[in-house]
């Protein structure tokens, strides 16, 4: 009888230990699925997509303020920017700043804007769609360049850029032609869209009450906030 019992606890202990062995494999399992990833994900931000928000007016039409954008990171280590795409590059002047514009001209190609009209190589090009100009006015070259530009030729490594919003817009006109370096994607399509909302709750002191503020107005207005028509928006 008690050899019985003593291989019945055998069993047990050997039932225990492999039931240990198999949960141990499991969670090894799920740590290393978990880092691979990771790090995949950390390989795709570095080097092929990443995500950025629209939060000016110089692309309004094609996009708003709000608009959570897709940008494909890895297209331009195969081919140069085209004329027409819409890319995500480091603002010249402050490379802390990332800046969203269309490229109207590259490089070899002559630009020149009379009284808004954009000409490249002489030859007038009409307007993206969904772009537009929001001023009637015509601004004489002596005081602006938003109007009057050129002609200039595009240099080697560069490229020239205008907001689709073209009266509003700090662009290629103000500073110069884009360094092709600087690019950091294309912009691909509109993922999320979240409308402004003069009313929602600003982050600031004090900032505990805003932890549970700003979310919790966030998910009660959440139908009204999302820019619906917005979403997966194509450039």
């Amino acid at each position: 009888m008690q050899d019985v019992q003593n291989a019945s606890n055998v069993k047990t202990i050997r039932q225990t230990r492999s039931q240990k062995r198999r949960a141990r494999a499991r969670i090894k399992d799920i740590i290393e699925a978990v880092l691979i990833a990771l790090v995949i994900a950390v390989i795709l931000r570095i080097f092929v997509v990443q995500a950025y928000r629209v939060d000016s007016n110089s692309m309004v039409g094609t996009m708003v303020k709000g608009d959570f954008i897709f940008v494909n990171k890895f297209i331009y280590h195969f081919g140069d920017p085209k004329v027409g795409d819409v890319i995500i590059f480091e603002y010249p002047l402050n490379p802390s700043k990332d800046f969203i514009k269309r490229v109207v001209a590259v490089e070899g190609q002559t630009v020149e804007i009379v009284a808004k009209q954009l000409y490249v190589d002489g030859e007038p090009v009409p307007l993206p769609e969904n772009a537009r100009y929001a001023d009637d006015k015509i601004i004489p070259a002596d005081f602006s360049n938003r109007d009057f530009f050129g002609p200039k030729q595009v240099p080697l490594g560069h490229v020239f850029v205008l907001g689709d919003n073209r009266d509003n817009s700090e662009d290629s006109r103000n500073w110069g032609f884009l360094d092709k370096n600087l690019i950091k994607g294309k912009a691909v399509f509109t993922y999320f869209s979240w409308k402004p909302d003069p009313n929602a709750p600003q982050w600031g002191p004090p900032y505990i009450d805003k932890v549970v503020t700003i979310p919790f107005y966030n998910i009660v207005h959440f139908p009204g906030r999302v820019n619906w028509g917005r979403l997966f928006s194509t450039y």
